[in-house]
Protein backbone atom coordinates (compact mmCIF):
# COMPACT_ATOMS: atom_id res chain seq x y z
CA UNK A 1 0.00 0.00 0.00
CA UNK A 2 0.98 3.63 -0.35
CA UNK A 3 -0.42 7.13 -0.33
CA UNK A 4 -0.06 8.29 -3.96
CA UNK A 5 -0.84 11.98 -3.42
CA UNK A 6 1.51 12.35 -0.46
CA UNK A 7 4.23 10.15 -1.91
CA UNK A 8 4.23 11.90 -5.29
CA UNK A 9 3.90 15.53 -4.15
CA UNK A 10 5.42 15.61 -0.68
CA UNK A 11 7.29 12.46 0.34
CA UNK A 12 9.49 12.46 -2.75
CA UNK A 13 11.22 15.58 -1.41
CA UNK A 14 12.17 14.15 2.00
CA UNK A 15 15.56 15.40 3.16
CA UNK A 16 15.96 18.05 0.45
CA UNK A 17 17.67 21.25 1.55
CA UNK A 18 16.44 23.11 -1.53
CA UNK A 19 14.12 26.06 -0.78
CA UNK A 20 10.46 25.19 -1.30
CA UNK A 21 9.01 28.49 -0.06
CA UNK A 22 10.60 31.94 -0.25
CA UNK A 23 8.75 34.28 2.08
CA UNK A 24 7.97 37.94 1.50
CA UNK A 25 11.02 39.05 3.49
CA UNK A 26 13.24 36.62 1.57
CA UNK A 27 13.39 33.94 4.28
CA UNK A 28 13.70 30.48 2.69
CA UNK A 29 11.90 27.38 3.97
CA UNK A 30 13.47 24.18 2.69
CA UNK A 31 11.57 21.11 1.64
CA UNK A 32 13.09 19.35 4.66
CA UNK A 33 11.79 21.97 7.10
CA UNK A 34 8.38 22.14 5.43
CA UNK A 35 7.93 18.36 5.58
CA UNK A 36 9.00 18.34 9.25
CA UNK A 37 6.19 20.82 10.00
CA UNK A 38 3.80 18.70 7.95
CA UNK A 39 4.69 15.60 9.99
CA UNK A 40 4.35 17.45 13.31
CA UNK A 41 0.90 18.68 12.32
CA UNK A 42 -0.11 15.18 11.24
CA UNK A 43 0.78 13.94 14.74
CA UNK A 44 -1.41 16.64 16.30
CA UNK A 45 -4.36 15.69 14.11
CA UNK A 46 -4.06 11.98 14.91
CA UNK A 47 -3.51 12.69 18.63
CA UNK A 48 -6.88 14.46 18.63
CA UNK A 49 -8.47 11.19 17.59
CA UNK A 50 -9.01 11.99 13.91
CA UNK A 51 -9.27 8.96 11.66
CA UNK A 52 -8.89 8.54 7.86
CA UNK A 53 -11.73 10.24 5.95
CA UNK A 54 -12.50 12.64 8.82
CA UNK A 55 -12.89 16.23 7.63
CA UNK A 56 -10.66 19.10 8.79
CA UNK A 57 -12.26 22.51 8.17
CA UNK A 58 -9.71 25.31 7.85
CA UNK A 59 -10.45 29.05 7.80
CA UNK A 60 -7.11 30.78 8.27
CA UNK A 61 -4.91 33.39 6.67
CA UNK A 62 -2.37 32.24 4.10
CA UNK A 63 0.89 31.05 5.65
CA UNK A 64 3.51 28.31 5.23
CA UNK A 65 1.93 26.54 8.20
CA UNK A 66 -1.50 26.63 6.55
CA UNK A 67 -0.03 24.99 3.45
CA UNK A 68 1.72 22.42 5.66
CA UNK A 69 -1.67 21.64 7.24
CA UNK A 70 -2.90 20.60 3.78
CA UNK A 71 0.09 18.26 3.51
CA UNK A 72 -0.56 16.93 7.03
CA UNK A 73 -4.14 16.04 6.15
CA UNK A 74 -2.94 14.20 3.04
CA UNK A 75 -0.29 12.33 5.04
CA UNK A 76 -2.79 11.36 7.78
CA UNK A 77 -5.49 10.31 5.31
CA UNK A 78 -7.83 13.15 6.31
CA UNK A 79 -10.05 15.24 4.06
CA UNK A 80 -8.85 18.84 3.79
CA UNK A 81 -11.64 21.42 3.73
CA UNK A 82 -10.31 24.96 3.06
CA UNK A 83 -12.80 27.78 3.59
CA UNK A 84 -12.80 31.34 2.32
CA UNK A 85 -11.58 33.73 5.01
CA UNK A 86 -14.48 36.05 4.18
CA UNK A 87 -17.18 33.56 5.22
CA UNK A 88 -19.31 34.68 8.17
CA UNK A 89 -20.07 32.64 11.28
CA UNK A 90 -23.50 31.82 9.87
CA UNK A 91 -21.97 30.48 6.67
CA UNK A 92 -19.35 28.60 8.67
CA UNK A 93 -22.08 26.93 10.72
CA UNK A 94 -23.53 25.47 7.53
CA UNK A 95 -20.17 24.14 6.32
CA UNK A 96 -19.43 22.49 9.66
CA UNK A 97 -22.87 20.90 9.85
CA UNK A 98 -22.96 19.81 6.21
CA UNK A 99 -19.42 18.40 6.10
CA UNK A 100 -19.55 16.75 9.51
CA UNK A 101 -16.09 18.17 10.19
CA UNK A 102 -14.25 16.79 13.22
CA UNK A 103 -11.93 19.77 13.62
CA UNK A 104 -12.12 23.48 12.83
CA UNK A 105 -8.88 25.43 12.53
CA UNK A 106 -9.47 29.19 12.64
CA UNK A 107 -7.59 32.43 13.11
CA UNK A 108 -6.97 33.23 16.76
CA UNK A 109 -8.84 36.52 16.43
CA UNK A 110 -12.03 34.58 15.66
CA UNK A 111 -11.61 31.89 18.31
CA UNK A 112 -13.93 33.40 20.93
CA UNK A 113 -16.56 34.08 18.29
CA UNK A 114 -16.42 30.53 16.93
CA UNK A 115 -15.90 28.52 20.12
CA UNK A 116 -19.60 28.23 20.94
CA UNK A 117 -20.35 27.37 17.34
CA UNK A 118 -17.74 24.61 17.36
CA UNK A 119 -18.89 23.23 20.71
CA UNK A 120 -22.51 23.26 19.56
CA UNK A 121 -21.53 21.25 16.50
CA UNK A 122 -19.35 18.84 18.47
CA UNK A 123 -16.29 20.07 16.59
CA UNK A 124 -12.80 20.47 18.06
CA UNK A 125 -11.34 23.97 17.74
CA UNK A 126 -7.70 24.91 17.14
CA UNK A 127 -6.16 28.23 16.11
CA UNK A 128 -3.57 29.08 13.48
CA UNK A 129 -2.60 32.67 12.79
CA UNK A 130 -1.09 34.23 9.67
CA UNK A 131 2.28 34.53 11.37
CA UNK A 132 2.36 30.86 12.27
CA UNK A 133 1.40 31.20 15.93
CA UNK A 134 -1.66 29.68 17.60
CA UNK A 135 -2.63 26.58 19.54
CA UNK A 136 -2.11 24.22 16.61
CA UNK A 137 1.55 25.12 16.11
CA UNK A 138 2.07 25.25 19.86
CA UNK A 139 1.08 21.58 20.05
CA UNK A 140 2.96 20.70 16.86
CA UNK A 141 6.28 22.04 18.16
CA UNK A 142 6.43 19.22 20.72
CA UNK A 143 5.82 16.47 18.14
CA UNK A 144 8.31 14.31 16.19
CA UNK A 145 9.40 15.60 12.79
CA UNK A 146 8.56 12.33 11.04
CA UNK A 147 5.21 10.60 10.69
CA UNK A 148 4.25 7.19 9.33
CA UNK A 149 2.16 8.04 6.27
CA UNK A 150 -1.35 6.58 6.28
CA UNK A 151 -2.13 4.24 3.37
CA UNK A 152 -4.62 5.65 0.87
CA UNK A 153 -5.91 4.75 -2.56
CA UNK A 154 -6.20 6.96 -5.64
CA UNK A 155 -10.00 6.89 -5.31
CA UNK A 156 -9.97 7.97 -1.65
CA UNK A 157 -11.11 11.49 -0.87
CA UNK A 158 -8.41 14.12 -0.39
CA UNK A 159 -10.40 17.35 -0.17
CA UNK A 160 -13.79 19.02 -0.11
CA UNK A 161 -14.20 22.34 -1.88
CA UNK A 162 -17.50 24.15 -1.45
CA UNK A 163 -18.97 25.95 -4.43
CA UNK A 164 -19.88 29.61 -4.16
CA UNK A 165 -23.59 28.90 -3.65
CA UNK A 166 -24.98 31.67 -5.86
CA UNK A 167 -28.09 29.59 -6.59
CA UNK A 168 -28.85 28.15 -3.18
CA UNK A 169 -26.82 26.34 -0.55
CA UNK A 170 -23.17 25.69 -1.30
CA UNK A 171 -22.32 22.19 -2.47
CA UNK A 172 -19.31 20.25 -1.21
CA UNK A 173 -17.39 18.91 -4.20
CA UNK A 174 -15.60 15.68 -3.24
CA UNK A 175 -12.12 15.54 -4.76
CA UNK A 176 -10.11 12.33 -4.81
CA UNK A 177 -6.37 11.80 -4.75
CA UNK A 178 -6.56 10.87 -8.43
CA UNK A 179 -8.46 14.07 -9.30
CA UNK A 180 -5.67 16.20 -7.85
CA UNK A 181 -2.67 14.12 -8.86
CA UNK A 182 -3.71 13.52 -12.47
CA UNK A 183 -4.37 17.22 -13.01
CA UNK A 184 -1.04 18.25 -11.52
CA UNK A 185 0.83 15.80 -13.76
CA UNK A 186 -0.97 17.02 -16.89
CA UNK A 187 -0.28 20.68 -16.11
CA UNK A 188 3.40 20.05 -15.37
CA UNK A 189 3.79 18.60 -18.84
CA UNK A 190 1.49 21.00 -20.70
CA UNK A 191 2.93 24.16 -19.14
CA UNK A 192 6.53 22.85 -19.15
CA UNK A 193 7.21 23.19 -15.43
CA UNK A 194 10.50 21.87 -14.03
CA UNK A 195 12.50 21.94 -10.81
CA UNK A 196 14.16 25.11 -12.12
CA UNK A 197 10.88 27.05 -11.88
CA UNK A 198 10.27 29.69 -9.25
CA UNK A 199 6.55 30.49 -9.12
CA UNK A 200 5.39 33.87 -7.85
CA UNK A 201 2.45 32.84 -5.65
CA UNK A 202 0.13 35.66 -4.59
CA UNK A 203 -3.15 33.70 -4.74
CA UNK A 204 -5.22 32.60 -1.72
CA UNK A 205 -4.90 28.93 -0.78
CA UNK A 206 -8.54 28.27 0.12
CA UNK A 207 -9.38 27.99 -3.59
CA UNK A 208 -8.44 25.38 -6.19
CA UNK A 209 -6.34 27.90 -8.18
CA UNK A 210 -3.82 28.77 -5.46
CA UNK A 211 -3.96 25.49 -3.55
CA UNK A 212 -4.25 22.69 -6.08
CA UNK A 213 -3.12 24.24 -9.36
CA UNK A 214 -0.22 26.41 -8.23
CA UNK A 215 1.05 24.53 -5.17
CA UNK A 216 0.57 21.01 -6.51
CA UNK A 217 2.36 21.80 -9.77
CA UNK A 218 5.41 23.14 -7.95
CA UNK A 219 5.40 20.22 -5.51
CA UNK A 220 5.18 17.79 -8.42
CA UNK A 221 8.40 19.10 -9.99
CA UNK A 222 10.30 20.11 -6.87
CA UNK A 223 10.43 23.79 -7.79
CA UNK A 224 10.19 26.81 -5.51
CA UNK A 225 7.49 29.36 -4.72
CA UNK A 226 7.80 33.00 -3.73
CA UNK A 227 4.98 32.75 -1.19
CA UNK A 228 3.29 36.11 -0.69
CA UNK A 229 0.46 36.46 1.86
CA UNK A 230 -1.70 38.25 -0.71
CA UNK A 231 -1.48 40.28 -3.90
CA UNK A 232 0.57 43.36 -3.11
CA UNK A 233 1.74 45.44 -6.05
CA UNK A 234 4.93 46.61 -4.39
CA UNK A 235 5.85 43.07 -3.37
CA UNK A 236 5.08 41.71 -6.85
CA UNK A 237 7.25 44.31 -8.55
CA UNK A 238 10.04 43.72 -6.05
CA UNK A 239 10.03 39.90 -6.26
CA UNK A 240 9.23 39.42 -9.95
CA UNK A 241 12.93 39.46 -10.97
CA UNK A 242 13.48 36.30 -8.88
CA UNK A 243 10.59 34.41 -10.49
CA UNK A 244 10.22 32.41 -13.71
CA UNK A 245 6.44 32.04 -13.70
CA UNK A 246 3.32 33.58 -12.23
CA UNK A 247 -0.27 32.41 -11.90
CA UNK A 248 -2.88 35.10 -11.45
CA UNK A 249 -6.41 36.31 -11.91
CA UNK A 250 -7.27 39.12 -14.35
CA UNK A 251 -7.29 41.71 -11.55
CA UNK A 252 -3.59 41.03 -10.92
CA UNK A 253 -2.72 41.90 -14.49
CA UNK A 254 -4.92 44.98 -14.81
CA UNK A 255 -3.37 46.39 -11.63
CA UNK A 256 0.16 45.70 -12.83
CA UNK A 257 -0.60 47.39 -16.15
CA UNK A 258 -1.58 50.49 -14.19
CA UNK A 259 1.86 50.59 -12.55
CA UNK A 260 4.65 52.44 -14.37
CA UNK A 261 7.24 50.20 -12.71
CA UNK A 262 5.82 47.18 -14.54
CA UNK A 263 7.97 47.23 -17.66
CA UNK A 264 9.28 44.90 -20.32
CA UNK A 265 12.68 44.91 -18.59
CA UNK A 266 11.05 43.68 -15.38
CA UNK A 267 9.62 40.62 -17.16
CA UNK A 268 12.36 39.65 -19.64
CA UNK A 269 13.46 36.61 -17.60
CA UNK A 270 9.88 35.33 -17.10
CA UNK A 271 8.86 32.10 -18.78
CA UNK A 272 5.10 32.04 -18.23
CA UNK A 273 2.17 34.14 -17.05
CA UNK A 274 -1.17 32.33 -16.70
CA UNK A 275 -4.61 33.71 -15.92
CA UNK A 276 -7.77 32.05 -14.71
CA UNK A 277 -10.69 31.98 -12.24
CA UNK A 278 -12.41 34.77 -14.22
CA UNK A 279 -12.47 35.87 -17.87
CA UNK A 280 -9.53 37.97 -19.06
CA UNK A 281 -10.59 40.92 -21.19
CA UNK A 282 -9.16 40.75 -24.71
CA UNK A 283 -7.99 44.34 -24.25
CA UNK A 284 -5.99 43.36 -21.13
CA UNK A 285 -4.46 40.52 -23.15
CA UNK A 286 -3.36 42.96 -25.89
CA UNK A 287 -2.10 45.63 -23.49
CA UNK A 288 -0.05 43.07 -21.58
CA UNK A 289 1.64 41.82 -24.74
CA UNK A 290 2.35 45.37 -25.93
CA UNK A 291 3.88 46.27 -22.56
CA UNK A 292 5.90 43.12 -21.87
CA UNK A 293 6.14 41.04 -25.03
CA UNK A 294 4.48 38.14 -23.15
CA UNK A 295 1.14 36.64 -24.14
CA UNK A 296 -0.79 35.62 -21.05
CA UNK A 297 -1.82 31.97 -21.18
CA UNK A 298 -5.52 31.77 -20.31
CA UNK A 299 -7.09 28.52 -19.16
CA UNK A 300 -10.40 27.23 -17.82
CA UNK A 301 -11.10 25.27 -14.68
CA UNK A 302 -13.61 24.99 -11.89
CA UNK A 303 -14.08 23.72 -8.35
CA UNK A 304 -15.40 20.33 -9.43
CA UNK A 305 -12.75 19.57 -12.03
CA UNK A 306 -9.60 21.64 -11.48
CA UNK A 307 -8.22 22.48 -14.95
CA UNK A 308 -10.12 21.48 -18.09
CA UNK A 309 -8.63 23.47 -20.97
CA UNK A 310 -5.66 25.66 -21.72
CA UNK A 311 -4.29 27.81 -24.46
CA UNK A 312 -1.16 26.17 -25.86
CA UNK A 313 2.30 26.72 -24.41
CA UNK A 314 3.65 26.62 -27.96
CA UNK A 315 1.33 27.98 -30.62
CA UNK A 316 -1.22 30.74 -30.66
CA UNK A 317 -2.56 31.88 -27.29
CA UNK A 318 -5.78 33.33 -28.60
CA UNK A 319 -7.33 36.22 -26.66
CA UNK A 320 -10.95 35.68 -25.67
CA UNK A 321 -10.60 31.90 -25.65
CA UNK A 322 -9.55 29.30 -23.10
CA UNK A 323 -7.72 27.13 -25.61
CA UNK A 324 -8.10 23.39 -26.05
CA UNK A 325 -9.10 20.48 -23.80
CA UNK A 326 -6.09 19.30 -21.79
CA UNK A 327 -4.66 15.83 -22.50
CA UNK A 328 -6.95 13.21 -20.98
CA UNK A 329 -9.90 15.62 -20.78
CA UNK A 330 -12.91 15.17 -23.04
CA UNK A 331 -15.03 18.26 -23.71
CA UNK A 332 -18.26 18.57 -25.66
CA UNK A 333 -20.94 21.21 -26.18
CA UNK A 334 -24.51 20.00 -25.66
CA UNK A 335 -28.05 21.28 -25.93
CA UNK A 336 -29.15 22.47 -22.44
CA UNK A 337 -32.52 20.72 -22.74
CA UNK A 338 -31.84 17.47 -24.58
CA UNK A 339 -28.16 16.88 -23.80
CA UNK A 340 -27.51 16.18 -27.48
CA UNK A 341 -24.01 17.12 -28.66
CA UNK A 342 -23.96 20.21 -30.87
CA UNK A 343 -21.87 21.01 -33.92
CA UNK A 344 -18.83 23.30 -33.90
CA UNK A 345 -19.76 26.95 -33.62
CA UNK A 346 -23.01 26.27 -31.76
CA UNK A 347 -23.48 27.64 -28.25
CA UNK A 348 -24.49 25.15 -25.57
CA UNK A 349 -23.54 23.72 -22.19
CA UNK A 350 -19.95 22.58 -21.67
CA UNK A 351 -19.64 18.99 -20.47
CA UNK A 352 -16.37 17.49 -19.20
CA UNK A 353 -15.12 13.95 -18.65
CA UNK A 354 -11.74 12.80 -17.35
CA UNK A 355 -9.73 11.75 -14.31
CA UNK A 356 -9.92 15.36 -13.13
CA UNK A 357 -13.71 15.24 -12.65
CA UNK A 358 -14.83 15.10 -9.02
CA UNK A 359 -16.60 12.19 -7.30
CA UNK A 360 -19.86 14.03 -6.60
CA UNK A 361 -21.45 16.43 -4.11
CA UNK A 362 -21.22 15.48 -0.46
CA UNK A 363 -24.59 14.31 0.93
CA UNK A 364 -26.38 15.52 -2.21
CA UNK A 365 -27.06 12.40 -4.32
CA UNK A 366 -29.92 14.04 -6.20
CA UNK A 367 -27.80 17.06 -7.14
CA UNK A 368 -24.94 14.76 -8.11
CA UNK A 369 -27.24 12.72 -10.36
CA UNK A 370 -28.50 15.93 -11.99
CA UNK A 371 -25.05 17.26 -12.87
CA UNK A 372 -22.88 14.14 -13.22
CA UNK A 373 -24.08 11.83 -15.97
CA UNK A 374 -23.86 8.04 -15.69
CA UNK A 375 -21.27 8.00 -18.50
CA UNK A 376 -18.98 10.25 -16.44
CA UNK A 377 -19.62 13.58 -18.18
CA UNK A 378 -20.03 16.52 -15.80
CA UNK A 379 -22.55 19.17 -16.83
CA UNK A 380 -20.58 22.29 -15.90
CA UNK A 381 -23.36 24.87 -16.24
CA UNK A 382 -20.95 27.00 -18.27
CA UNK A 383 -22.13 28.02 -21.71
CA UNK A 384 -19.61 27.89 -24.52
CA UNK A 385 -18.74 26.98 -28.06
CA UNK A 386 -15.88 25.42 -30.00
CA UNK A 387 -14.73 27.41 -33.02
CA UNK A 388 -13.53 26.01 -36.34
CA UNK A 389 -9.94 25.90 -35.09
CA UNK A 390 -10.89 23.93 -31.99
CA UNK A 391 -10.52 26.77 -29.48
CA UNK A 392 -13.05 26.77 -26.65
CA UNK A 393 -14.93 30.00 -25.91
CA UNK A 394 -16.80 30.62 -22.64
CA UNK A 395 -19.89 32.79 -23.13
CA UNK A 396 -21.26 32.74 -19.58
CA UNK A 397 -23.08 30.63 -17.03
CA UNK A 398 -26.28 28.79 -17.90
CA UNK A 399 -28.00 30.61 -15.05
CA UNK A 400 -26.89 33.93 -16.58
CA UNK A 401 -28.69 33.12 -19.84
CA UNK A 402 -31.32 35.74 -20.61
CA UNK A 403 -34.55 34.53 -22.26
CA UNK A 404 -36.28 37.57 -23.69
CA UNK A 405 -39.48 37.17 -25.69
CA UNK A 406 -38.57 33.55 -26.35
CA UNK A 407 -35.06 34.37 -27.62
CA UNK A 408 -31.88 33.16 -25.90
CA UNK A 409 -29.43 35.97 -25.19
CA UNK A 410 -25.88 35.27 -24.03
CA UNK A 411 -24.60 38.24 -22.00
CA UNK A 412 -20.99 37.73 -23.07
CA UNK A 413 -21.85 38.55 -26.68
CA UNK A 414 -23.18 41.96 -25.67
CA UNK A 415 -20.39 42.56 -23.15
CA UNK A 416 -17.75 42.07 -25.84
CA UNK A 417 -19.31 44.88 -27.87
CA UNK A 418 -19.65 47.17 -24.84
CA UNK A 419 -16.06 46.58 -23.72
CA UNK A 420 -14.74 47.78 -27.09
CA UNK A 421 -16.42 51.18 -26.82
CA UNK A 422 -14.44 54.37 -26.06
CA UNK A 423 -14.21 55.18 -22.38
CA UNK A 424 -15.45 51.76 -21.22
CA UNK A 425 -13.25 49.92 -18.73
CA UNK A 426 -15.50 46.85 -18.43
CA UNK A 427 -19.14 45.87 -18.47
CA UNK A 428 -21.68 43.34 -17.30
CA UNK A 429 -25.01 42.45 -18.86
CA UNK A 430 -27.75 40.94 -16.71
CA UNK A 431 -31.33 39.88 -17.26
CA UNK A 432 -33.96 41.87 -15.38
CA UNK A 433 -37.76 41.44 -15.24
CA UNK A 434 -39.69 42.96 -18.15
CA UNK A 435 -43.48 43.24 -18.49
CA UNK A 436 -43.68 42.33 -22.17
CA UNK A 437 -40.67 40.06 -22.72
CA UNK A 438 -40.38 38.32 -19.36
CA UNK A 439 -36.74 39.32 -19.18
CA UNK A 440 -34.66 41.99 -20.86
CA UNK A 441 -30.92 42.69 -20.94
CA UNK A 442 -29.57 45.57 -18.89
CA UNK A 443 -26.07 46.87 -19.65
CA UNK A 444 -23.93 48.02 -16.71
CA UNK A 445 -20.82 49.96 -17.67
CA UNK A 446 -17.78 50.86 -15.58
CA UNK A 447 -16.08 53.87 -17.19
CA UNK A 448 -12.34 54.28 -17.53
CA UNK A 449 -10.79 56.69 -15.07
CA UNK A 450 -11.52 60.33 -15.95
CA UNK A 451 -13.76 59.31 -18.89
CA UNK A 452 -17.46 59.84 -19.45
CA UNK A 453 -18.64 57.31 -22.04
CA UNK A 454 -21.31 58.50 -24.46
CA UNK A 455 -24.14 56.05 -23.73
CA UNK A 456 -26.15 57.10 -26.79
CA UNK A 457 -23.18 56.46 -29.06
CA UNK A 458 -22.53 53.12 -27.38
CA UNK A 459 -26.15 52.07 -27.82
CA UNK A 460 -25.97 53.06 -31.48
CA UNK A 461 -22.92 50.83 -31.92
CA UNK A 462 -24.71 47.92 -30.23
CA UNK A 463 -27.72 48.37 -32.51
CA UNK A 464 -25.49 48.35 -35.55
CA UNK A 465 -23.71 45.13 -34.59
CA UNK A 466 -26.27 42.97 -32.81
CA UNK A 467 -29.75 41.69 -33.63
CA UNK A 468 -32.59 43.75 -32.22
CA UNK A 469 -33.63 41.22 -29.56
CA UNK A 470 -30.13 41.46 -28.06
CA UNK A 471 -30.22 45.22 -27.56
CA UNK A 472 -30.08 46.26 -23.90
CA UNK A 473 -33.22 48.00 -22.74
CA UNK A 474 -30.98 50.48 -20.96
CA UNK A 475 -27.32 51.25 -20.26
CA UNK A 476 -26.24 52.42 -16.82
CA UNK A 477 -22.92 53.80 -15.59
CA UNK A 478 -21.76 52.26 -12.29
CA UNK A 479 -18.62 52.66 -10.19
CA UNK A 480 -17.47 49.04 -10.20
CA UNK A 481 -18.53 45.44 -10.64
CA UNK A 482 -18.85 43.33 -7.47
CA UNK A 483 -16.40 40.44 -7.50
CA UNK A 484 -15.66 37.45 -5.35
CA UNK A 485 -12.20 36.71 -3.96
CA UNK A 486 -11.04 35.15 -7.22
CA UNK A 487 -12.19 38.07 -9.37
CA UNK A 488 -15.40 36.62 -10.80
CA UNK A 489 -18.18 39.15 -11.35
CA UNK A 490 -21.06 38.36 -8.99
CA UNK A 491 -24.02 38.79 -11.30
CA UNK A 492 -26.44 37.57 -8.64
CA UNK A 493 -25.61 40.73 -6.65
CA UNK A 494 -26.08 42.90 -9.74
CA UNK A 495 -29.47 41.30 -10.41
CA UNK A 496 -30.54 42.09 -6.83
CA UNK A 497 -29.37 45.71 -7.11
CA UNK A 498 -30.74 46.57 -10.51
CA UNK A 499 -33.81 44.37 -11.00
CA UNK A 500 -36.13 47.39 -10.95
CA UNK A 501 -34.12 49.59 -13.34
CA UNK A 502 -35.78 48.64 -16.67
Amino acid sequence: MANPLYDRLFGIHAGKSKPFLLLEDGTPISYRAFLATTAQLAHVLVNHGLKPDDRVAVQVEKSPEALALYGACVQAGLVFLPLNTAYTSEELAYFLENSGASLLVCDGAKADQLRLLAEGSGVLLETLNGGGSGSLMGEASAQPSTFTTVDRDLQDLAAFLYTSGTTGRSKGAMLTQDNLLSNADVLVDYWRFSEEDVLLHALPIFHTHGLFVASNVILAVGGSMIFLPKFDQDAIVERLPQATSMMGVPTFYTRLLGDDRFTKELTTHMRLFTSGSAPLLADTHRQFEQRTGHRILERYGMTETNMNTSNPYDGERRAGTVGFPLPGVELKITDPESGVELQKGSIGVIEIRGRNVFKGYWQMPEKTATELREDGFFITGDMGKIDEDGYVHIVGRNKDLIISGGYNIYPKEIELVLDEQPGVLESAVIGVPHTDFGEAPLGLIVPEKDHAPDLDQIMASVKQRLARFKHPQKLLLIDNLPRNTMGKVQKNILRERYSERV
